[in-house]
This record gives structure tokens, sequence and C-alpha cells, in this order.
């Protein structure tokens, strides 16, 4: 698999993953909704296939995870378990085409009440 790359919107923050990506996801949580302004979609690798380069500013707003975000743009890039040895990555960050497809939307339960989630991708 060729290396994805990305950036945050102000180009203060890149990365590139070099591992193959898992777990395409579109996140409903509240959490996200407010870190994101809508839902927030990304995809994860192991901590070691990720390298970022720039500011990123790490907010705990849970006692289980972090989430990495450029502290110029405010963009919303990265977000961290404590728990678990993979970094997730912001998919609308990275630069077209990626080849990834969406796996599954989460935290459905929780989702907006201004929108439906079209699709047969599943749902938890």
């Amino acid at each position: 698999m060729q290396a994805l790359t990305g950036r945050c919107a102000c180009g203060a923050i890149s990365f590139t993953v070099t591992g193959a990506p898992a777990g395409a996801s579109v996140c409903h949580c509240t959490q996200c909704r407010k870190m994101s302004g809508f839902a927030w979609s990304s995809s994860y690798v192991p901590q070691a296939d990720l390298q970022m380069r720039g500011p990123v500013k790490w907010v705990a707003l849970s006692q289980s995870a972090k989430r990495g975000i450029c502290p110029i743009c405010g963009a919303f890039l990265f977000w961290k378990a404590h728990a678990e040895d993979t970094l997730s990555f912001s998919l609308g960050a990275l630069e077209q085409p990626t080849g990834l497809r969406l796996e599954k939307h989460i935290f459905t339960a929780e989702k907006g009440d201004y929108y439906q989630i079209p699709g047969e991708v599943p749902q938890r």
C-alpha cells in the first residue's frame, strides 16, 4: 500500500500513514460532534505507522482518550485511547484519493436529531 498523507486546514500540521489503515468509521458521539461540527470520520493504524509533523496539541476530554488538534486552525486530526497502541486519524484531512471505504458508523445512539444516517454501512 502506498503511504497516505494529510494535513490540517492551515498546513501547520501534516502527517504520513505508512501502515494499512483499519476500521474506517464515522463517529456520531457527542464529543466528536462538538469537536468537528458534525460527525467525525477516521481510520486507525498502529501508532508506529503514523508520523506527525507540527505543533499537535493534545486535549483529554475524557478519562479514556485524548484528541490531537491544531492549535492554529483548530482542526481535529487525531484520537488516541490511553489503553491502546493505535492512533486514529481524520479521513477528512487526507489528500485524495485515499482508496478507503467506510466500514461502520459508531455511537449512533448519540447522533444529532437533525440528520439521518443513509446507506448500507453497519451502525453500532
